[in-house]
């Protein structure tokens, strides 16, 4: 593939490290339910909206709830989680971050962010990043969780691109699934077991240049 013509990036696992503090959120739940949660559980949420994670989580322990007692748990999931988040600086931003992106800038390629999460806007400004991305879809824009390709689509056409031209950067099998439904070419980040689906898998976003897109 030659230059795409925008990069998307998941939010959480790509630009910032939040998977511990989801996990230590998302166990403070499940111990108040009584549900045994370890990390390879935390790790089957990745990309998840936080009713369908809480939903996940009870069907691990086998538990019926209403609706409303399912929204005042993600409401409690997320007052721990932001606490944490809340202490988030430039220093959060994974290793070689900023220097991709900014050589994407300087090659004039397109950046947006595609993240479930509804606290995308809060790590952004708390990790001084509120002004990198051209647009910023959060789960407050989608109806639709991935691995449906809502959140990635919205991205593509706040910024006018054919999806075909779309490259995305993700580290949970569910948004290289979405992104894939989307039309896009997938760059996973991490586990090359995990995110065997994507069309390239890294490690890291360590040492980045512009041909890691020959790869795709």
């Amino acid at each position: 593939m030659n230059r795409p013509k925008c990069c998307i990036f998941d939010l959480d696992g790509v630009i910032v490290d939040t998977v511990p503090a989801h996990f230590i959120a998302w166990k403070t739940i499940a111990a108040e339910l009584g549900v045994p949660f370890s990390e390879a559980e935390n790790e089957q949420l990745k990309g998840v909206s936080r009713t369908s994670s809480m939903k996940r989580i009870l069907a691990m322990g086998g538990i019926k709830m209403e609706e409303e007692e399912v929204l005042t748990f993600t409401n409690k999931k997320n007052e721990v989680y932001r606490k944490i988040i809340s202490k988030m600086t430039p220093h959060d931003i994974l290793p070689g971050v900023v220097d991709f992106i900014t050589l994407l800038k300087e090659n004039n390629v397109l950046l947006a962010l595609g993240t479930s999460s509804k606290n995308g806007p809060s790590i952004l400004k708390a990790v001084g990043m509120e002004d990198v991305f051209d647009v910023a879809i959060d789960g407050t824009h989608v109806s639709h969780s991935k691995p449906d390709p809502e959140v990635f689509l919205l991205g593509a056409k706040a910024l006018n691109v054919n999806p075909a031209d779309c490259v995305v950067f993700e580290d949970a099998i569910s948004g290289v699934q979405a992104a894939l439904a989307g039309g896009m070419k997938c760059i996973g980040v991490g586990q090359p077991d995990i995110l065997y689906q994507a069309h390239a898998v890294i490690p890291d976003m360590k040492n980045l240049d512009l041909t890691i897109f020959e790869k795709l």
